[in-house]
């Protein structure tokens, strides 16, 4: 299901395949899906409008509301330059929180991913040990979403607050899509 998941999200770039299978992270990083990723984050904005109404989270803030597992499959998307993340299940806006991305030396990359990878306790084996709880690799070299502060640029992660953090943990799978948008 989370397969079919990716190739749907695929579909509106031209970076489907006739066949979903386990490509790299950075395949997915083409113009095409660097776009349709901004375009979902676009829409996430508009969708949280819809969903939670005119409201303004501050750093460390989230909203989550129950929405069914037969709503769908989930997905993230990440907007770069609003500092946000949205999870959906199906069509359906679940989840919005704030986050912190990487660093101009250490950006954040755009396109299309899939979760790798999870570990709810894991510690990075480039940065000092530091620990990444709730960690979801979607690319390769160690970048992750995962619980961290949302006031300080990372090493190319994106940093959720830990409530948010070890939530969409829960609810998310190997396979499951990150979109992440400019």
């Amino acid at each position: 299901m989370k397969k079919l998941a990716l190739a749907l999200a695929l579909t509106g770039s031209c970076v489907f395949a006739t066949t979903v299978a386990t490509t790299p992270a950075s395949a997915l990083e083409t113009y095409q899906a660097q776009m349709q990723a901004s375009d979902a984050a676009s829409q996430a904005r508009v969708d949280m409008l819809d969903a939670f109404g005119p409201k303004e989270l501050r750093p460390g803030q989230y909203v989550w509301r129950d929405v069914p597992e037969s709503a769908g499959a989930e997905r993230v998307v990440i907007s770069l330059s609003d500092r946000m993340a949205y999870v959906y299940r199906g069509n359906t806006l679940m989840a919005a929180t704030t986050i912190s991305s990487g660093r101009d030396s250490k950006p954040t990359p755009s396109g299309i991913f899939s979760i790798l990878g999870k570990t709810p306790m894991y510690h990075s084996k480039k940065y000092d040990n530091a620990p990444m709880p709730w960690a979801e690799f979607f690319e390769p070299h160690g970048i992750a979403l995962h619980a961290g502060s949302v006031t300080a640029e990372s090493h190319g992660c994106v940093h959720l607050p830990a409530a948010f953090a070890k939530k969409l943990y829960s609810v998310t799978d190997v396979g499951t899509p990150v979109l992440i948008g400019a």
